[in-house]
Parts: C-alpha cells; structure tokens; sequence
C-alpha cells in the first residue's frame, strides 16, 4: 500500500479486493505462526498466555460470529464452541483445560469459515449501515487476527526450547546513518491540535471521536529509550532504588523480585536476552522492550524526566504545525510501507534507534509507529462523546485506572492494526509484550520559541 487506499477515490469492488488481501495477509500470517509441532501448539508456555491452538480457533470463532452470522446473516457453523472460544468466559491460564478443537480441526474450521466470508462479502454492498459502511466489520476482525498473531509471537518468546520462527533482514536505508547524531529532544510547541479520529473508516470506538486538545510546549525524546541508556539505569542501581518507584510499582518490585527487562540475564559483566529461543548479548543501540509501566515510569524519574501524556504522544506523533492539522501517521497520510515503519512481525526484534527518516514526524521524531508499544502516563480512559461500538466489551468494560495507555504499535504489529490514533492498553505489571517507552519534559518558558 503506497497511498491513502479510503481517500484514493477506489470504487466499491476495489474496496473488496482491499479487504480479501487484507485478510489473506492476516491468515497467511495467522498459519506461518502455528506451523509448529502440534505438542508446542497444545501446550500451555505461560499462565499468561492461551495455548497457541486455543488462538487459532479462536480468530476462526470471531470472524464467524460477525461476518458469518451478523453480517451475512447464515446458520452457524459451529455455535457449540462460542463459550469455548469466548475470550471472557475462560482465563488464559485455564484455557488449557477445555475440549479445544485440535489443530487440524482447527484449519478446517477456519478455511470454512473462510469460504462463508469471502461469499458473504461478494453480496454485502459495503454501505448502508455503521457496521458494513467501508468494511467496517471486515476491517474489525482484519485487526483482531492481526492482534491475535501478535499475542501469539508473545507466546512464541515466551516458549522454551529451539528456535523455530526465522528472521528477516531489515533493508538497508531504514537503518539511518544519521542516527547517532539526532538530538536527544525535540520541541513539541504549545497550542491546539485534533486528537482522536472521526473520518479513519476503520478506527475502533475507543479512537472517536476527533476532539480538541490544548497542551503547553513539552520535550519528547527523538528516539525510544535504548537498551544501553536503560542499562545505565539498572548500574546505577535502579532496581535498588525505592525513590525511583511509585510504592504500587517498588511494591512490585519488591514481591517480583525483578532486576532488569524480561529476557535478560546477567553473564559476567554484560548482559545477554533470550529471543525466540536464541541467546545472544543485548544490542546497546535498540529500544528496550519486555519493560512494564512501572519500569518505564521509575527510569524516566531516574533520568529527571517523565513518561509523555497520551496527549502529549499523540500530538508528538500525528501533529504539523505547517499544515496546523493531524495527519494519520507521523509521516502524513500515506498508508504505512517498509520504509516508514518495522511492522508484520517478521523481523522478530525493533531495529536500531533511529532508524526509518522516512517515517519521521513533521517535528522530526522518530519511530513512533512500529519497533515498540510506547507506554505513556494515562490512564485508559474514553474520549469525550465516546459511544460504545459495535460491542461494550470491546473498549468500555477495561476503562478506568486498573489499565495504563501504550501507543505507536510495535514490530510485532500489522500495519493493520495500528495507526496514529491506536489506543492499546495493558496492565502496568505487564512484560511479555514488547513494549518500551520515550521519555518528556515540561518546557521551561526560556526554552518556548
């Protein structure tokens, strides 16, 4: 995708052909993950994780309960194992014990679910209704396996024994050889911008609607924290260090026992990560990722800066001060491609700090779509004029302050699945997700231009 497909003037049928390559993709991906021993697929690698085969039917459960049965209005193919597959019934460490389908059951439910989609797409004119208009649904559940290939490569790290997903190179003109001479802040000026999105056709509740924001001048950094600069938090004792630590997070702490990013282990006096089952010393100049909120949060104290607002990251990200418009990505309103962004999950790790100027922000930072989920300060909380859509559960039941915001979409993201105004949310304790951060600052009023 080179250009902004919804505002390129494609007529219905090309929107079709958009839509049935978007959930090939998705498929494809969803099946290179679980080509595996069937005893890795039915095992369960972390109480915090589904088994992978759990995952796999359960990408084949949704997209029949929506686009099969809601949008296509048929009989259920197998309406005996929605509780079984319904992610709210069941926790993730308890999944394990269910009838699960096995995983040749499972392929052969998800390629005839498949074969009812692709019918009732040809006959769906995609208008008329909040779910169909644009492909709204078909976008939905585009997002939801993507989402889910995602939560399966954190079950895929979490896995021990040899490697069995195999890397891609990254091209060589994303890795900017400018990097090591960026400056470490950049200036994000005061005043108003557009938050949100009410016009991104396939935007998710919790992203609406557009609203506008005020925010007085602040620095955010150029690039994400890196593994060496949050090495030098862990040397000068971080983890030892309540005053660093809200007491929730050094309570944390405390009962974990943890000393430095999930992965990493002290070997002499360097330290080295495991990385789907490959040990190797950890890269000084990648952002760090396998950090939860608290961690975030006590480094950026240590550093004498702050973790950015949602407001603040989102502004960094999408605002022009040329145009005084948000555009949908950092780069503008291009459809993200390799060259903006390490997304699809291929690549298996961030690439280096500072890499991708062709996906830079008008304001010149770097990376804030793919590499790392950047956890922010706020709390995941609804817009102003929120209205739940299509479901509750899909937003509305996780608002509150139990929940902390990450932004930006990591390298195990699809394109798909994450934009400007993508609002991710997990637990602050959370570690399993490849998540880093960037840290801000307030502007002193010497420093405003």
């Amino acid at each position: 995708m080179s250009d902004n497909f919804f505002e390129s003037g494609h007529d219905p049928e090309n929107l079709k052909t958009f839509i049935v390559d978007a959930l090939e993709r998705s498929r494809n991906r969803t099946h290179a993950l679980t080509e595996c021993d069937e005893e890795d697929l039915l095992k369960q690698h972390s109480a915090l994780m589904s088994p992978l085969v759990w995952d796999l039917a359960h990408v084949g459960s949704q997209e029949e309960l929506w686009l099969v049965r809601d949008v296509g209005k048929l009989e259920p193919l197998r309406c005996d194992i929605d509780q079984m597959y319904d992610a709210f019934q069941h926790a993730r460490s308890a999944r394990t014990s269910l009838p699960l389908l096995s995983p040749e059951e499972s392929r052969k439910y998800l390629a005839q679910v498949r074969t009812k989609t692709l019918e009732v797409l040809d006959r769906t004119p995609l208008e008329g209704s909040p779910l169909v208009d644009r492909g709204f649904a078909f976008g939905m559940i585009i997002q939801h396996e993507q989402q889910h290939d995602e939560t399966m490569l954190a079950t895929h790290q979490l896995r021990v024994g040899k490697p069995v997903l195999q890397a891609r190179t990254l091209a060589a003109d994303v890795v900017s050889t400018d990097r090591y001479s960026l400056p470490k802040e950049v200036l994000v000026p005061a005043g108003m911008f557009l938050m949100g999105t009410s016009v991104e056709p396939w935007a998710l509740d919790n992203e609406r609607p557009a609203h506008p924001v005020d925010l007085p001048a602040y620095w955010i950094d150029t690039i994400p924290v890196t593994n060496g600069a949050y090495r030098s938090f862990i040397d000068d004792g971080g983890y030892r260090t309540p005053r660093w630590w809200t007491a929730q997070g050094w309570k944390h702490v405390r009962e974990t026992g943890i000393m430095a990013p999930k992965y990493w282990e002290r070997d002499g006096d360097r330290w080295v990560r495991t990385r789907f089952g490959v040990v190797e010393q950890v890269p000084e100049d990648e952002p760090v990722q396998h950090v939860c909120w608290f961690e975030a949060d006590a480094y950026a104290r240590w550093a004498g800066r702050r973790l950015p607002t949602e407001p603040e990251w989102e502004k960094a990200a999408r605002y022009d001060p040329r145009s005084d418009c948000s555009q949908r990505y950092p780069w503008g309103d291009e459809d993200p491609s390799p060259h903006h962004a390490n997304l699809g999950g291929s690549a298996l790790r961030p690439s280096p700090a500072g890499s991708y100027p062709r996906g830079a922000s008008p304001l010149g930072v770097r990376q804030l779509i793919g590499d790392v989920w950047e956890w922010v300060s706020s709390d995941f909380r609804p817009y102003p004029g929120f209205i739940a859509f299509p479901y509750q559960e899909y937003s509305e039941v996780f608002f509150g302050s139990d929940y902390k915001v990450l932004r930006g979409g990591s390298w195990a993201a699809d394109a798909a699945a994450c934009r400007g105004t993508f609002r991710n949310w997990d637990y602050p304790i959370r570690r399993q997700i490849f998540a880093g951060f960037r840290t801000a600052r307030d502007a002193a009023p010497d420093e405003v231009r």
